[in-house]
């Protein structure tokens, strides 16, 4: 049997770091700090990523907004209508 392309049995050479190169570290920085100092950089990624976020402009939320209210308002119709003609057909069927 022939071995397939990227197998695990027999990483490639160039895939293996020199033993100077591995290092055995238990997380990085983040094994340095104490609960607090994580809680604190827990907090610090959080307002980077906020940062990150393209906000809808009013228009747009507005626009947004409308939209789903008039789904739910569509599809809440739509339960009702079905509902009453369950209703009326088991009415029809047991009296």
């Amino acid at each position: 049997m022939t071995d397939a392309v990227g197998s695990i049995d027999m990483p490639d050479a160039e895939d293996e770091a020199p033993e100077s190169k591995k290092k055995n570290r238990k997380g990085g920085k983040r094994a340095k700090k104490g609960p607090l100092g994580r809680l604190a950089l827990f907090y610090r990624q959080i307002v980077a990523e906020l940062r990150k976020v393209v906000w809808p402009t009013r228009n747009q939320l507005t626009t947004y907004t409308t939209v789903v209210i008039i789904f739910v308002v569509i599809m809440i119709g739509m339960v009702t209508g079905i509902d009453f003609g369950f209703q009326e057909a088991v009415k029809y069927v047991f009296g």
